[in-house]
């Protein structure tokens, strides 16, 4: 099998500078809880994931000095900073280095979808398999919660209006022009804003989010102990 590299983007978790859109509602300190949780989380998901597909697995983290707090909260990972740019350069650094260090197939997600099935991973990389170029697993709000590439293709990750409703559209205009094949899964969703926490709820409860897959969500154990000590 083709082997497999998982890149991990994340930060870490700071009063004041995590989840400011959470923040503006909740404080700054209660939305920083929340990050770390949702941060573990993703975390779980990514390591299992590598763990049954035999994956190389790195955290890249920004800022590039957050390595020994990155470190404290994901002991024993393979760390590396994201360097600079925009979103978009700063993944294709992580596709690339994957890439570079031997995998023939690179996921990357984030450490905002807590609860994002791990059987919609599962069918991201079935895509790549099945010929996709690339392959996302769409969010509720027009991004995306994890893409996966066949072969570095910065061309999907260049001159995108990152954090915007127009992410994923964009995406597959990239995708179009360059004549790939972009396979889009069914959607889940990230935790942004105050309003995503009743969906955030919602799939911990078992339930599909409205528009989203109907795979049972992950359990997400961090997350549900956060909410529960925050009333």
């Amino acid at each position: 099998m083709t082997p497999l590299g998982i890149g991990f983007m994340c930060k870490p978790p700071v009063a004041g500078v995590s989840k400011t859109r959470l923040a503006a509602v909740l404080g700054a300190e209660r939305a920083a809880e929340l990050a770390r949780a949702f941060l573990l989380d993703s975390a779980a998901i990514a390591r299992q994931l590598a763990t049954r597909e035999h994956a190389a697995l790195t955290a890249f983290h920004t800022p590039d000095d957050a390595s020994e707090a990155m470190a404290a909260l994901l002991p024993g990972w393979r760390l590396a900073p994201q360097g600079g740019g925009d979103l978009g350069a700063r993944m294709a650094h992580a596709v690339e280095r994957l890439f570079a260090e031997g995998a023939g197939r690179a996921l990357l997600m984030g450490a905002d979808a807590p609860t994002l099935p791990p059987a919609l991973l599962e069918l991201l990389l079935a895509a790549l398999r099945g010929g996709a170029d690339a392959a996302v697993i769409p969010a509720l709000d027009g991004g995306y919660c994890a893409i996966a590439f066949a072969r570095p293709l910065p061309a999907l990750l260049e001159g995108i209006a990152w954090s915007t409703p127009e992410v994923l559209a964009q995406t597959q205009a990239k995708a179009a022009e360059a004549g790939l094949r972009l396979d889009v899964l069914q959607a889940w969703h990230d935790v942004d804003e105050a309003a995503d926490l009743d969906l955030l709820r919602l799939t911990l409860d078992g339930a599909r989010p409205p528009g989203g897959s109907p795979l049972p969500g992950y359990r997400a154990s961090a997350t549900r102990e956060a909410l529960r000590v925050a009333g």
